[in-house]
């Protein structure tokens, strides 16, 4: 089954849910807000995507931790999303051993279609 990581009110999660629903794909939202998200999920998706994708810099929450004045390498950067599982970028969705960072219609068609 397709794993969806996000939260159910961010845009972007909705669109890629809209999709699964349109196209009568099974799938599971795993929400942020409720639900607590081992580091080792963040290690691997980072190792099959690298930490720039995951890493949301535009994020609302980034902007109120000031985490740019911070000038974070890319380990602090994997223990922030760690510690704040809103800075990942959303959504995150897994499918037969492969992670899409975000949602774009276009990979989502060519992935599931």
């Amino acid at each position: 089954m397709t794993q969806v990581y996000g939260i159910k009110n961010c845009d972007s999660v909705k669109k890629a849910l809209a999709f699964f629903k349109k196209y009568n794909i099974d799938y599971e939202l795993f929400d942020f807000k409720t639900q607590e998200l081992p580091c080792e999920k963040i290690d691997y998706w980072v190792k099959k995507n690298g930490i720039k994708p995951l890493f949301n810099s535009r994020s609302t929450t980034y902007r109120n931790l000031k985490l740019k004045e911070l000038n974070l390498n890319e380990e602090e950067q994997k223990e922030w999303l760690c510690k704040e599982n809103l800075l990942i970028k959303r959504p995150i969705v897994e499918y037969d051993n492969n992670v899409i960072v975000g949602f774009n219609e276009e990979q989502f068609k060519r992935s599931f279609l």
